[in-house]
Protein backbone atom coordinates (compact mmCIF):
# COMPACT_ATOMS: atom_id res chain seq x y z
CA UNK A 1 0.00 0.00 0.00
CA UNK A 2 2.63 2.54 1.02
CA UNK A 3 5.84 0.59 0.50
CA UNK A 4 7.32 1.51 3.88
CA UNK A 5 5.03 -0.42 6.19
CA UNK A 6 2.97 2.62 7.21
CA UNK A 7 -0.55 3.33 6.03
CA UNK A 8 -0.58 6.82 7.58
CA UNK A 9 2.35 9.16 8.26
CA UNK A 10 1.96 12.72 9.54
CA UNK A 11 4.81 15.04 10.51
CA UNK A 12 4.45 18.42 12.16
CA UNK A 13 0.79 18.93 11.24
CA UNK A 14 -0.50 22.42 11.97
CA UNK A 15 -4.03 23.79 11.76
CA UNK A 16 -5.37 27.09 13.03
CA UNK A 17 -8.92 28.36 13.44
CA UNK A 18 -8.49 32.06 14.07
CA UNK A 19 -6.38 32.38 17.20
CA UNK A 20 -6.91 28.74 18.18
CA UNK A 21 -4.26 26.17 17.27
CA UNK A 22 -6.16 22.95 16.77
CA UNK A 23 -2.96 21.15 15.74
CA UNK A 24 0.46 22.37 16.78
CA UNK A 25 3.13 20.10 15.29
CA UNK A 26 1.22 16.81 15.47
CA UNK A 27 3.07 13.60 14.47
CA UNK A 28 1.50 10.23 13.74
CA UNK A 29 2.65 6.89 12.30
CA UNK A 30 0.11 4.10 11.68
CA UNK A 31 1.34 0.68 10.58
CA UNK A 32 -0.48 -1.15 7.79
CA UNK A 33 -3.06 -3.76 8.72
CA UNK A 34 -3.57 -2.59 12.32
CA UNK A 35 -6.02 -0.68 14.48
CA UNK A 36 -4.29 2.46 15.78
CA UNK A 37 -6.02 4.36 18.57
CA UNK A 38 -5.98 8.15 18.80
CA UNK A 39 -6.92 9.32 22.30
CA UNK A 40 -7.24 12.79 23.73
CA UNK A 41 -9.46 15.06 25.82
CA UNK A 42 -12.26 17.12 24.35
CA UNK A 43 -10.86 19.71 21.92
CA UNK A 44 -7.40 18.08 21.79
CA UNK A 45 -7.38 17.99 17.98
CA UNK A 46 -8.44 14.40 17.23
CA UNK A 47 -11.21 15.22 14.79
CA UNK A 48 -9.16 17.97 13.13
CA UNK A 49 -6.37 15.46 12.50
CA UNK A 50 -8.82 12.97 10.99
CA UNK A 51 -10.39 15.61 8.74
CA UNK A 52 -6.96 16.64 7.44
CA UNK A 53 -5.92 13.04 6.79
CA UNK A 54 -9.24 12.42 5.01
CA UNK A 55 -8.60 15.51 2.81
CA UNK A 56 -11.69 17.30 4.12
CA UNK A 57 -9.67 20.14 5.69
CA UNK A 58 -6.49 21.73 4.36
CA UNK A 59 -3.46 21.66 6.62
CA UNK A 60 -1.66 24.92 7.46
CA UNK A 61 1.74 23.33 7.99
CA UNK A 62 3.59 20.03 8.08
CA UNK A 63 2.95 17.05 5.80
CA UNK A 64 0.85 13.90 5.70
CA UNK A 65 0.71 10.78 3.56
CA UNK A 66 -2.16 8.30 3.51
CA UNK A 67 -1.80 5.00 1.62
CA UNK A 68 1.50 6.35 0.33
CA UNK A 69 -0.06 9.50 -1.16
CA UNK A 70 0.42 13.12 -0.12
CA UNK A 71 -2.90 14.48 1.17
CA UNK A 72 -2.17 18.05 0.05
CA UNK A 73 -1.03 17.43 -3.51
CA UNK A 74 -3.04 14.28 -4.35
CA UNK A 75 -6.32 14.55 -2.42
CA UNK A 76 -8.51 12.92 -5.08
CA UNK A 77 -6.31 9.80 -5.17
CA UNK A 78 -6.30 9.66 -1.37
CA UNK A 79 -10.11 9.76 -1.28
CA UNK A 80 -10.26 6.78 -3.61
CA UNK A 81 -8.31 4.75 -1.03
CA UNK A 82 -10.02 5.72 2.22
CA UNK A 83 -13.27 5.34 4.11
CA UNK A 84 -14.61 7.55 6.89
CA UNK A 85 -17.20 6.97 9.58
CA UNK A 86 -17.99 10.03 11.66
CA UNK A 87 -19.25 10.47 15.19
CA UNK A 88 -22.89 10.01 14.18
CA UNK A 89 -24.45 7.61 11.70
CA UNK A 90 -24.79 9.25 8.28
CA UNK A 91 -27.36 6.83 6.88
CA UNK A 92 -30.89 7.88 5.87
CA UNK A 93 -33.48 6.40 8.24
CA UNK A 94 -36.30 6.66 5.67
CA UNK A 95 -34.50 4.38 3.20
CA UNK A 96 -33.84 0.68 3.68
CA UNK A 97 -30.37 -0.60 4.43
CA UNK A 98 -30.00 -1.81 0.85
CA UNK A 99 -31.17 1.51 -0.60
CA UNK A 100 -28.69 3.39 1.57
CA UNK A 101 -25.76 1.35 0.33
CA UNK A 102 -26.89 1.57 -3.29
CA UNK A 103 -27.17 5.34 -2.90
CA UNK A 104 -23.61 5.58 -1.57
CA UNK A 105 -22.43 3.37 -4.43
CA UNK A 106 -23.92 5.80 -6.93
CA UNK A 107 -22.35 8.76 -5.10
CA UNK A 108 -19.02 7.03 -5.63
CA UNK A 109 -19.84 6.65 -9.36
CA UNK A 110 -20.09 2.85 -9.34
CA UNK A 111 -23.10 2.81 -11.64
CA UNK A 112 -26.42 1.11 -10.93
CA UNK A 113 -25.45 -2.52 -11.48
CA UNK A 114 -22.13 -2.33 -9.58
CA UNK A 115 -23.76 -0.36 -6.75
CA UNK A 116 -26.43 -3.05 -6.31
CA UNK A 117 -23.86 -5.84 -6.35
CA UNK A 118 -21.61 -4.03 -3.87
CA UNK A 119 -24.57 -3.33 -1.57
CA UNK A 120 -25.43 -7.05 -1.49
CA UNK A 121 -21.82 -7.96 -0.68
CA UNK A 122 -21.62 -5.46 2.18
CA UNK A 123 -24.97 -6.44 3.67
CA UNK A 124 -23.71 -10.01 3.89
CA UNK A 125 -20.29 -8.97 5.20
CA UNK A 126 -21.82 -6.93 8.04
CA UNK A 127 -24.51 -9.50 8.87
CA UNK A 128 -27.37 -7.25 7.75
CA UNK A 129 -28.90 -9.39 5.02
CA UNK A 130 -32.05 -10.22 6.99
CA UNK A 131 -32.68 -6.53 7.68
CA UNK A 132 -31.61 -5.36 4.23
CA UNK A 133 -35.07 -4.35 3.06
CA UNK A 134 -36.29 -2.85 6.32
CA UNK A 135 -36.30 0.89 6.91
CA UNK A 136 -33.23 2.01 8.84
CA UNK A 137 -35.58 3.66 11.33
CA UNK A 138 -36.35 0.14 12.56
CA UNK A 139 -32.67 -0.70 13.12
CA UNK A 140 -31.04 -0.86 16.55
CA UNK A 141 -28.18 1.53 17.31
CA UNK A 142 -25.60 -1.19 16.68
CA UNK A 143 -27.19 -2.10 13.34
CA UNK A 144 -27.15 1.56 12.24
CA UNK A 145 -23.45 1.87 13.04
CA UNK A 146 -22.69 -1.37 11.20
CA UNK A 147 -24.59 -0.01 8.19
CA UNK A 148 -22.58 3.20 8.50
CA UNK A 149 -19.37 1.15 8.51
CA UNK A 150 -20.60 -0.71 5.44
CA UNK A 151 -21.19 2.61 3.66
CA UNK A 152 -17.59 3.58 4.42
CA UNK A 153 -16.43 0.35 2.76
CA UNK A 154 -18.13 0.94 -0.60
CA UNK A 155 -14.75 1.25 -2.35
CA UNK A 156 -12.95 -1.31 -0.10
CA UNK A 157 -10.63 1.31 1.39
CA UNK A 158 -7.02 0.68 2.28
CA UNK A 159 -7.46 3.00 5.27
CA UNK A 160 -10.61 3.52 7.33
CA UNK A 161 -10.99 6.47 9.71
CA UNK A 162 -13.36 5.77 12.59
CA UNK A 163 -14.16 8.93 14.54
CA UNK A 164 -15.98 8.06 17.80
CA UNK A 165 -17.72 5.09 16.12
CA UNK A 166 -19.67 3.83 19.15
CA UNK A 167 -20.84 7.11 20.67
CA UNK A 168 -24.24 6.60 22.30
CA UNK A 169 -24.38 2.83 21.81
CA UNK A 170 -25.26 0.37 24.55
CA UNK A 171 -22.74 -2.40 25.42
CA UNK A 172 -24.33 -4.85 22.97
CA UNK A 173 -24.24 -2.37 20.09
CA UNK A 174 -20.66 -1.47 20.92
CA UNK A 175 -19.68 -5.13 20.86
CA UNK A 176 -21.28 -5.55 17.42
CA UNK A 177 -19.25 -2.64 16.05
CA UNK A 178 -16.04 -4.01 17.60
CA UNK A 179 -16.63 -7.35 15.91
CA UNK A 180 -17.11 -5.63 12.55
CA UNK A 181 -13.92 -3.60 12.98
CA UNK A 182 -11.88 -6.72 13.75
CA UNK A 183 -13.29 -8.38 10.64
CA UNK A 184 -12.27 -5.40 8.49
CA UNK A 185 -8.70 -5.50 9.76
CA UNK A 186 -8.56 -9.26 9.17
CA UNK A 187 -9.35 -8.48 5.52
CA UNK A 188 -6.40 -6.08 5.30
CA UNK A 189 -7.90 -2.64 6.04
CA UNK A 190 -5.93 -0.30 8.31
CA UNK A 191 -8.07 1.50 10.91
CA UNK A 192 -7.36 4.80 12.67
CA UNK A 193 -9.73 4.91 15.64
CA UNK A 194 -10.48 8.04 17.63
CA UNK A 195 -12.43 7.38 20.81
CA UNK A 196 -12.95 8.50 24.36
CA UNK A 197 -14.01 5.03 25.47
CA UNK A 198 -10.68 3.79 26.79
CA UNK A 199 -11.96 0.20 27.02
CA UNK A 200 -12.63 0.40 23.29
CA UNK A 201 -9.07 1.48 22.51
CA UNK A 202 -7.69 -1.17 24.85
CA UNK A 203 -9.66 -3.97 23.19
CA UNK A 204 -9.20 -2.94 19.56
CA UNK A 205 -5.95 -1.01 19.15
CA UNK A 206 -2.49 -2.57 18.91
CA UNK A 207 -0.92 0.89 19.18
CA UNK A 208 -2.14 4.16 20.71
CA UNK A 209 -1.20 7.81 20.29
CA UNK A 210 -2.33 10.27 22.96
CA UNK A 211 -2.92 13.83 21.73
CA UNK A 212 -3.33 16.93 23.87
CA UNK A 213 -3.37 20.60 22.86
CA UNK A 214 -2.67 19.65 19.25
CA UNK A 215 0.47 17.59 19.93
CA UNK A 216 1.24 13.89 20.38
CA UNK A 217 2.30 13.47 24.02
CA UNK A 218 2.63 9.67 24.08
CA UNK A 219 2.85 6.84 21.56
CA UNK A 220 3.09 3.14 22.47
CA UNK A 221 1.24 -0.13 22.75
CA UNK A 222 -1.59 -0.25 25.33
CA UNK A 223 0.58 -2.32 27.68
CA UNK A 224 3.55 -0.03 27.13
CA UNK A 225 1.47 3.00 28.08
CA UNK A 226 0.17 1.24 31.18
CA UNK A 227 3.69 0.36 32.25
CA UNK A 228 4.57 4.06 32.35
CA UNK A 229 2.09 4.41 35.22
CA UNK A 230 3.51 1.48 37.15
CA UNK A 231 2.98 -2.23 37.64
CA UNK A 232 0.47 -4.16 39.67
CA UNK A 233 -0.84 -2.69 42.92
CA UNK A 234 -2.35 -4.32 45.96
CA UNK A 235 -5.36 -2.56 47.44
CA UNK A 236 -6.95 -3.01 50.84
CA UNK A 237 -10.14 -1.36 52.11
CA UNK A 238 -10.48 -1.70 55.88
CA UNK A 239 -13.79 -1.68 57.73
CA UNK A 240 -12.61 0.82 60.37
CA UNK A 241 -10.61 3.98 59.70
CA UNK A 242 -8.72 3.39 62.93
CA UNK A 243 -7.11 0.34 61.28
CA UNK A 244 -5.63 2.26 58.32
CA UNK A 245 -2.23 2.68 60.04
CA UNK A 246 -2.05 -1.05 60.83
CA UNK A 247 -2.96 -1.91 57.25
CA UNK A 248 -0.22 0.41 55.98
CA UNK A 249 2.38 -1.46 58.04
CA UNK A 250 1.19 -4.83 56.78
CA UNK A 251 1.17 -3.75 53.12
CA UNK A 252 4.62 -2.16 53.51
CA UNK A 253 6.09 -5.61 54.22
CA UNK A 254 5.35 -6.85 50.71
CA UNK A 255 5.33 -3.66 48.61
CA UNK A 256 7.98 -2.29 46.26
CA UNK A 257 7.32 1.27 47.35
CA UNK A 258 5.83 3.38 50.10
CA UNK A 259 2.15 2.49 50.59
CA UNK A 260 -0.40 5.24 50.03
CA UNK A 261 -3.59 5.65 52.01
CA UNK A 262 -6.92 7.38 51.50
CA UNK A 263 -8.77 8.05 54.74
CA UNK A 264 -11.98 9.02 52.94
CA UNK A 265 -12.24 5.58 51.36
CA UNK A 266 -10.37 3.74 54.16
CA UNK A 267 -8.10 2.42 51.42
CA UNK A 268 -4.42 1.46 51.38
CA UNK A 269 -2.56 0.62 48.17
CA UNK A 270 1.01 0.04 47.02
CA UNK A 271 2.99 -1.41 44.06
CA UNK A 272 4.01 -5.08 44.22
CA UNK A 273 6.07 -7.44 42.08
CA UNK A 274 4.99 -10.91 43.17
CA UNK A 275 1.23 -10.46 42.90
CA UNK A 276 -0.02 -13.75 44.33
CA UNK A 277 2.49 -13.97 47.17
CA UNK A 278 1.77 -10.37 48.19
CA UNK A 279 -1.99 -10.88 48.20
CA UNK A 280 -1.74 -14.09 50.21
CA UNK A 281 0.64 -12.61 52.78
CA UNK A 282 -1.38 -9.43 53.33
CA UNK A 283 -4.69 -11.28 53.62
CA UNK A 284 -3.29 -13.77 56.14
CA UNK A 285 -1.50 -11.15 58.25
CA UNK A 286 -4.51 -8.84 58.45
CA UNK A 287 -6.67 -11.75 59.54
CA UNK A 288 -4.13 -12.83 62.17
CA UNK A 289 -4.01 -9.28 63.56
CA UNK A 290 -7.77 -9.01 63.70
CA UNK A 291 -8.10 -6.23 61.13
CA UNK A 292 -11.52 -6.41 59.48
CA UNK A 293 -11.36 -5.94 55.72
CA UNK A 294 -14.19 -4.90 53.40
CA UNK A 295 -12.24 -5.52 50.21
CA UNK A 296 -8.81 -6.72 49.15
CA UNK A 297 -7.40 -7.36 45.69
CA UNK A 298 -4.87 -6.75 42.96
CA UNK A 299 -5.29 -3.97 40.44
CA UNK A 300 -3.47 -3.42 37.17
CA UNK A 301 -3.10 0.06 35.64
CA UNK A 302 -5.76 1.00 33.11
CA UNK A 303 -5.66 3.36 30.15
CA UNK A 304 -7.73 5.69 32.28
CA UNK A 305 -4.79 5.84 34.73
CA UNK A 306 -2.50 6.62 31.80
CA UNK A 307 -4.84 9.31 30.54
CA UNK A 308 -5.02 10.89 33.99
CA UNK A 309 -1.23 10.85 34.35
CA UNK A 310 -0.61 12.34 30.89
CA UNK A 311 -3.38 14.93 30.62
CA UNK A 312 -4.18 15.72 34.24
CA UNK A 313 -7.80 14.54 34.07
CA UNK A 314 -9.87 11.53 33.17
CA UNK A 315 -11.78 11.15 29.94
CA UNK A 316 -15.28 12.50 29.58
CA UNK A 317 -17.96 11.41 27.13
CA UNK A 318 -17.63 14.49 24.94
CA UNK A 319 -16.83 14.95 21.30
CA UNK A 320 -14.23 17.13 19.65
CA UNK A 321 -15.28 20.67 18.82
CA UNK A 322 -14.51 20.67 15.12
CA UNK A 323 -17.53 18.61 14.06
CA UNK A 324 -18.57 15.21 12.81
CA UNK A 325 -17.87 13.70 9.41
CA UNK A 326 -18.95 10.64 7.53
CA UNK A 327 -18.82 8.64 4.34
CA UNK A 328 -21.13 11.18 2.72
CA UNK A 329 -18.48 13.90 3.12
CA UNK A 330 -15.90 11.87 1.22
CA UNK A 331 -18.47 10.83 -1.37
CA UNK A 332 -19.55 14.45 -1.71
CA UNK A 333 -15.97 15.57 -2.26
CA UNK A 334 -15.54 12.92 -4.94
CA UNK A 335 -18.85 13.93 -6.52
CA UNK A 336 -17.93 17.64 -6.54
CA UNK A 337 -14.62 16.91 -8.22
CA UNK A 338 -16.36 14.76 -10.82
CA UNK A 339 -18.90 17.50 -11.52
CA UNK A 340 -16.14 20.06 -11.84
CA UNK A 341 -14.29 17.91 -14.37
CA UNK A 342 -17.47 17.40 -16.39
CA UNK A 343 -18.22 21.14 -16.34
CA UNK A 344 -14.68 21.89 -17.50
CA UNK A 345 -14.94 19.38 -20.32
CA UNK A 346 -18.26 20.88 -21.44
CA UNK A 347 -16.71 24.36 -21.51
Amino acid sequence: MSGNGYAVRAEGLEKRYGEKRALDGFDLAVREGTVHGLLGPNGAGKTTAVRILATLVRLDGGSARVAGLDVASRPREVRARIGLTGQYAAVDEVLTGRQNLEMFGRLFHLGGRRARRRATELLEQFDLTEAADKGVGEYSGGMRRRLDLAASMILTPAVLFLDEPTTGLDPRGRGEVWQSVRALVARGTTVLLTTQYLEEADKLASHITVIDQGRAIADDTPDGLKNTVGGDRIEVVVAERADIARAVKVVARVSDGEPESDETESRVHAPVTDRVAALTEVARTLQDEGVRVEDIGLRRPSLDDVFLRLTGHRTVGATDTVGATGAADVAGAVDQEGAAREKGAAA
